[in-house]
């Protein structure tokens, strides 16, 4: 055995170890679709990161923490219409475009107020203002992000999500919203998927038709889209950045914005487009997406079992203001949004 092929068995048995973690994950959250396999396979990495591992896993740990998290991005284009997304995106840019720029000016503020690192600041300000852990996996390779980083964003995200679903719909009907304000308000201020749809789902059972789920469901897909221009944002600043910091220091940089631009990012553009404009049947679609969800679960659970849960534990409390302070804005920017132009 050469000692190349010597390393790609153990990436491999590192790859599986992953894999195999993962499938508790999966299925627990398939069983509470409030809380989703993320965070489970966050929570289970965690747990067995306190145990000693064998060293011949950790190149496919990482290979997973941060290769699988980028091709699970790409498939989860297959998941986007881009006749829905032109449809309704109409009807909620302008709501979009206000919310996350509350976002990102709230994480910003805040997170320099509160002296929290940058990467978990932009973290959960994408987190909160795109699509939860979906941005937060498409964003942390773009600005090299640190395990332990993403997993303190990921669990602030959640706890949200877990609130929201069970406040928004009392809320909404507090307010007297319609249908659709209901449904434009979860899509556009709830961070992750499944926590839309479960909140949309109340809201439609309680009033005996599916308006403010397909709607808010929609909403949420098109606001996904907007992974795109943030991460080459990104891209752009954490080139300048590191050049900058190189210069002050006076040392050399031969840094481009190649090591840091989320191709994988263009990926996802080619399968929305494929799935846009080619016949493909629905079943397969859907089980790409699902196939991209479940190597979500398997990053997840690969950035858990480097995370020093300890350490989150002692940093948590400042990322948990920051997260609902971000929450906020975009809920309360929402609602001013849509009174404004009709929608409430």
């Amino acid at each position: 055995m050469t000692k190349k092929k010597f390393f790609e068995s153990e990436m491999l048995i590192g790859i599986a170890a992953c894999f195999v973690i993962a499938l508790p994950a999966f299925f627990l959250g398939k069983a509470f679709p409030i809380i989703g396999g993320p965070v489970f396979g966050i929570l289970i990495g965690m747990i067995l990161a306190f145990f000693k591992r064998p060293a011949k896993l950790e190149s496919g740990v990482k290979f997973t923490s941060k290769y699988i998290l980028q091709y699970s991005i790409v498939l989860l284009g297959f998941e986007m219409n881009l006749f829905n997304v032109i449809k309704v995106g109409g009807q909620s840019l302008a709501v979009m475009v206000f919310t996350l720029t509350a976002s990102f000016l709230t994480a910003y503020f805040v997170g320099k107020a509160m002296k929290i690192d940058g990467n978990t600041t932009t973290l959960i300000g994408v987190g909160t203002s795109i699509c939860g852990g979906s941005a937060i996996a498409a964003t942390a390779p773009v600005i090299r992000a640190r395990d332990e980083e993403v997993a303190q964003a990921i669990s602030t995200i959640f706890l949200f999500n877990i609130i929201a679903v069970f406040i928004f719909p009392a809320l909404g009907r507090l307010i007297g919203m319609s249908d659709v304000g209901f449904g434009m308000w979860a899509g556009t201020a709830i961070n992750d998927t499944s926590s839309v749809v479960a909140a949309g789902a109340s809201w439609s059972s309680a009033v005996g038709n599916n308006t403010a789920l397909a709607f808010a469901t929609i909403v949420k897909l098109t606001r996904t889209l907007m992974i795109v221009p943030i991460t080459l944002v990104l891209a752009i600043y954490t080139t300048r950045r590191i050049k900058m910091e190189a210069a002050a220091s006076g040392e050399a940089s031969n840094f481009s914005i190649v090591k840091v631009f989320p191709w994988f990012v263009l990926g996802f553009v080619a399968t929305a487009i494929l799935n846009t404009f080619l016949p493909i049947p629905e079943a397969v679609s859907a089980g790409l997406v699902q196939v991209g969800k479940f190597m979500i679960i398997m990053a997840m659970t690969a950035i858990g079992l480097n995370t020093n849960l300890k350490k989150l534990l002692t940093n948590g409390i400042k990322p948990i203001c920051l997260g609902l302070c971000c929450w906020f804005a975009v809920a309360v920017v929402s609602l001013i949004v849509q009174h404004f132009i009709g929608f409430i």
